[in-house]
């Protein structure tokens, strides 16, 4: 059965890691370093699209031999999948979560303050950190824990080619968007929830239980993993001379980029209802759905942090 340990106490670990990573040897090495250091630490390489699922999926509904920590190794969708999986499947499961950053943005290690630049440094913090409770939030029942966007901005992120990811890192989102500029169409939506009320046109939603996106996009610049809400980042359509800077601001990194153009409400339920279905990214994982149904998961799960 997992449970809470000091960091004295040596930690049973399960690293779902996804398989592009798995010939790297500074993964190789901080496993080797995790367990030199006496703990038990179970790897699982992911090749097919569910694999991470089925991995979390059968770890959580383990009697015995459970971990203590599931430990997400590559970007922000394979925490995606594994912090989902783990709910979808247990939500009241006793396993605590951590992340080895492998990714093209790594967004979600960012905002969470963990080592992104030190593989070993971040697997030994999974094996001895303190797991703090932190929220999720989920849309039409799918689960995310960093943020979920939705609207024009997001389909061209999202056909942004992967091989310029890799290359580039999050300087792909924008180029990606300035070579699309023409396809950045508006949308249509009412949305209400806690106080806010919007009926309008607007190129890019935004939802933060973390801050960054897209590379490093502060987009939800002041969300915060534990306090029980979900922060609204929504940007109506600017007038044509100011289409492009708000662009450049929604795909690049930087503080105070996006200053003036969003109107920002904390909730804790959200409703969206689009004239047209809409592009949605959940921490890197597509869907579609003209109308969303948004709700803060108070302390849905805990995480070890860098903090």
């Amino acid at each position: 059965m997992a449970h809470d340990q000091t960091p004295s106490e040596k930690r049973h670990l399960l690293l779902v890691l996804n398989g592009k990573a798995a010939p790297r040897e500074d993964v190789r090495s901080a496993v080797e370093a995790v367990r030199g250091a006496g703990h038990t630490l179970e790897v699982r390489v992911t090749y097919d699209g569910d694999d991470a699922g089925r991995f979390v999926r059968e770890a959580v509904e383990r009697e015995d031999a459970r971990p203590g920590v599931i430990v997400a190794g590559g970007g922000d969708g394979t925490i995606n999948q594994v912090i989902a999986s783990a709910l979808e499947t247990r939500p009241e499961t006793d396993c605590a979560f951590g992340a080895l950053p492998l990714g093209t943005a790594n967004d979600f290690a960012t905002g969470m303050g963990l080592p992104v630049d030190d593989v070993r440094a971040a697997l030994m913090l999974c094996a001895t950190g303190t797991p703090r409770p932190i929220d999720a939030g989920r849309i039409n029942g799918r689960i995310f824990v960093n943020v979920a966007s939705a609207g024009s901005v997001t389909r061209i992120t999202r056909e942004a080619d992967p091989r310029a990811k890799e290359l580039l890192g999050g300087a792909a989102y924008l180029i990606a968007g300035a070579s699309r500029l023409g396809d950045l169409v508006p949308s249509r939506a009412r949305i209400e929830g806690d106080g806010f009320s919007f009926d309008d046109e607007f190129v890019a939603l935004a939802v933060g239980n973390g801050r960054l996106a897209g590379g490093g996009v502060p987009l939800c610049a002041n969300a915060r993993y534990d306090d029980g809400e979900l922060d609204l980042a929504l940007f109506p359509r600017p007038d044509a001379d100011h289409m492009l800077s708000l662009l450049s601001g929604l795909l690049s990194e930087g503080e105070g980029t996006l200053d003036g153009y969003a109107r920002t409400h904390r909730f804790t339920r959200l409703v969206v209802d689009a004239d047209d279905e809409l592009a949605v990214n959940l921490d890197g994982e597509p869907m579609s759905a003209r109308r969303l149904e948004v709700e803060v998961m108070p302390k849905a799960l805990r995480f070890v942090t860098g903090a």
